[in-house]
């Protein structure tokens, strides 16, 4: 994928503002006991209201053997509407600063392997101010198309879902569904058949994602307007939508040493698991989000069926169905678009990850499934609600059940009532997918799963087998080699972190944050009967061999 390398002057890369429109830790309750608050995040620069400098032109994409066939970059100047999708370069950027530039729609085309089918430019109409919609870097297309199998494969995408100009049928209501009781086959679409080539897959995953909005998590929201600056020392974010207006920042990090643009680790919560220091050392920045900000938890046992608040909901209404990770993680897409429109002078926008811990491994597994703009995502014993299949934690002893997710704090939409546990009775086995099709949707992207086993109410084994299930996906597209997983650890607390970490951490933000070295693809499960439960329990199905 074209890199952005030039690095501009010290003025725009102390405060690189822009105006769009677009289109440890804390424990889990209650099997893990009350939540406690962090702090939020510290301040930064404040919102600008001026007119931007006019958008240059768009990058044409470098298709690979199976990637589309590149577009002529898009003009720049004072154009009055965007570039149109392409196949596999890159859409129109800019217009002059006042001009408002209309973004085409995402492209359609070739399939993952190829880009994930190149998306066009989004850019939709201009804010108040004149600033340029979209202006600066072009979207990515087919770039990184050729890399070879078990390689880093295709990095992140210019835009947040490149699969929402698919379309989807309406989804059976829940009392419709059939029972399903192992992990059901990810490759089959909503229609019956089965996925057998790459760009049809590229539709399955948006037949996912409504699925996991419909039956689990709620829908994530497109906001009219998003406006903000990025500073060495914080990002500031402005976003409108349905009349009404919010503002939240977010707290920067910078290393030490190396030189901008800085590859990023975005923090879930104020207090990172995984350790400040080691991230920085790495030459990789650290992005405090406070989640709490755009979505606050409730009462423990006591938050269900009670309005939600937050920035988020301030917006959206305390009665949007949305659960707390939905929200969570509209918010953190809302920061990666003010990263993005920043135009990549101080934040290296192909080497964003996102992790947290616990109740935040939730929220950072979920950013990652849905933003295809972060390139690794390192959920740290998440539980319920994070990478665990649904399924399975209903059945391991000790494990925390659905109906204790579901009853401690609005994490999870209202809509997932009809698959909690219930009467001793596991109704997770209605879903249509589980958690191994939300981890189909990372891929090709980097993924690193870190669980402790000793931590029986974290359900390691469920994280396991949803991975071993993820990985199929990252098979059929040819890019196993991006999906790692470590619970080979010694007894330890929750949330602390373990030495034996480091290696496949180092090692995935060499491959996916940094742009060096070779994705580790290691799965790496602890001993003991709770460190894993038997493949054919819950595994009946095969991965497709996709054609271009």
């Amino acid at each position: 994928m074209t890199r952005q390398l030039e690095i501009f002057g010290s003025a725009l890369a102390l405060s690189a503002c822009f105006t769009f429109a677009a289109g440890c830790a804390m424990n889990d309750v209650p099997a893990e006991g009350a939540a406690t608050d962090g702090g939020g995040p510290g301040t930064g620069g404040i919102s600008g209201s001026g007119g931007g400098p006019a958008g240059s032109a768009g990058s044409a994409g470098q298709s690979g053997p199976q990637g589309g066939t590149p577009s002529s970059a898009g003009a720049g100047g004072s154009l009055t509407t965007g570039g149109a999708p392409n196949t596999g370069g890159v859409g129109a950027t800019g217009g002059a600063s006042g001009a408002g530039a209309q973004g085409g729609a995402p492209a359609a085309g070739s399939g993952p392997l190829g880009g994930m089918g190149g998306a066009a430019a989004v850019a939709g109409s201009v804010a108040a101010g004149g600033a340029v919609a979209e202006g600066g870097a072009g979207a990515v297309g087919g770039a990184q198309a050729g890399a070879p199998a078990g390689g880093a494969g295709p990095g992140p995408l210019a835009v947040e879902n490149q699969s929402s100009d698919c379309v989807v049928s309406a989804l059976p209501e829940p009392g419709a569904l059939p029972s399903i009781p192992k992990l059901p086959d990810p490759f089959v679409k909503v229609d019956g058949t089965r996925v057998a080539t790459q760009s049809e897959w590229r539709c399955r995953r948006q037949e996912i994602r409504k699925q996991a909005e419909k039956y689990i998590l709620g829908e994530k929201p497109t906001p009219d307007v998003v406006t903000g600056t990025v500073t060495n020392t914080s990002i500031a974010v402005h976003v409108e939508a349905l009349g009404k207006s919010i503002d939240f920042t977010a707290r920067i990090v910078l290393p030490s040493t190396g030189a901008a643009p800085f590859p990023a680790l975005i923090n879930v919560g104020s207090s990172m698991s995984l350790a400040e220091s080691r991230i920085l050392e790495q030459g990789v920045a650290v992005i405090y989000y406070d989640n709490y900000a755009l979505g606050k938890e409730g009462t423990p046992e006591a938050s269900r069926g009670k309005p939600n608040t937050g920035k988020y909901y301030d917006i959206y209404g305390a009665s949007d169905r949305a659960g707390l990770l939905i929200a969570w993680a509209w918010g953190a897409s809302r920061l990666l678009d003010v990263l993005q429109q920043s135009g990549g002078s101080i934040i290296d926008l192909e080497g964003i990850g996102v992790t947290g811990c616990s109740r935040f491994g939730k929220g950072a597994f979920t950013i990652g499934v849905f933003d295809d703009r972060i390139a690794l995502t390192i959920p740290h014993e998440p539980s319920t609600g994070g990478d665990p299949a649904l399924r399975i934690m209903d059945k391991l002893p000790g494990a925390e059940r659905t109906d204790y997710n579901y009853n401690g704090l609005n994490w999870l939409s209202d809509n997932f009532a009809p698959f909690v546990f219930s009467n001793n009775t596991s109704n997770a086995v209605k879903l249509p997918i589980d958690t191994h099709a939300l981890i189909g949707l990372i891929a090709p992207r980097g993924l690193l799963v870190l669980e402790n086993p000793h931590q029986t109410q974290m359900g390691a084994p469920a994280g396991h087998m949803a991975t071993v299930a993820g990985l199929e996906v990252y098979r059929a597209l040819g890019v196993e080699k991006n999906v790692s997983y470590h619970s080979n650890v010694a007894a330890t607390p929750h949330c602390s972190y373990k030495t034996e970490y480091t290696d496949l951490l180092t090692r995935s933000i060499a491959a996916f944050l940094k742009h060096t070295g070779d994705p580790p693809g290691e799965i790496n499960v602890g001993s003991g009967s709770g460190a894993s439960v038997p493949r054919a329990d819950w595994i009946d199905w095969t991965a497709p061999t996709l054609t271009p």
